[in-house]
């Protein structure tokens, strides 16, 4: 099974409705942000949105939805050294707690609308979007990609089963330090993916 890997640049441009990294996502109206279950409705951190259609000429084996909007949220601030939200309870080596992240699937890319968050200054509360494009990729890499198997041998074993959905490596960049050499892995079982049962992804992070 290829991956795909991401890349990403800088961009002036508002990237509403593109493939993006970091930034504010771009949400259906009727949609409610994803919030961690503390006393503070805590957000969780927005990591990306994969535009669906961008993904066609590299998932050849139609594994993922070909049209619609994939996002992606987790509570990885406690790994970066930059802005971002404090993660209400920590979240370590191994299998993370199901209130930890979300991802969410919209069939259309209709009525979306950017969802920004500030903080009490009014300025952004999130890294600057980062436009993302697409790239075939060797199964086993060590990078961010979709698809693939995950790097680490032990996540190989121990979720046999299950899908790589999007693997997240470290990035001196963006300050995001996962220990030593870590990387955090979504995984969903194959019939969960066809069926876009995203509910049922685990995470599972895993370093040296």
């Amino acid at each position: 099974m290829k991956a795909i890997k991401l890349n990403f640049s800088k961009s002036d441009d508002e990237l509403f409705g593109q493939s993006k990294w970091w930034g504010a996502p771009d949400l259906p109206d009727d949609w409610e942000y994803p919030d961690m279950p503390d006393e503070d409705d805590t957000p969780l951190t927005f990591v990306c949105q994969i535009r669906c259609e961008d993904l066609v000429p590299f998932d050849t084996e139609g594994q993922l939805p070909h049209e619609g909007m994939l996002y992606f949220f987790a509570a990885i601030d406690e790994y970066m050294s930059d802005e971002g939200y404090e993660c209400p309870f920590h979240n370590g080596i191994g299998e993370w707690d199901a209130q930890a992240y979300k991802v969410l699937y919209s069939p259309t890319t209709d009525n979306l609308s950017p969802y920004e968050i500030t903080w009490d200054d009014g300025t952004p509360a999130y890294l600057p979007a980062e436009a993302i494009s697409f790239k075939e990729e060797a199964s086993f890499s060590d990078d961010i990609k979709l698809l693939g198997m995950p790097f680490f041998q032990d996540i190989q074993e121990g979720y046999y089963d299950y899908i790589n959905l999007l693997q997240i490596d470290e990035n001196d960049d963006w300050g995001l330090r996962l220990y030593d050499c870590g990387m955090i892995n979504f995984l969903i079982k194959p019939e969960d993916l066809k069926n876009r049962r995203f509910d049922k992804t685990v995470v599972y992070f895993e370093s040296l």
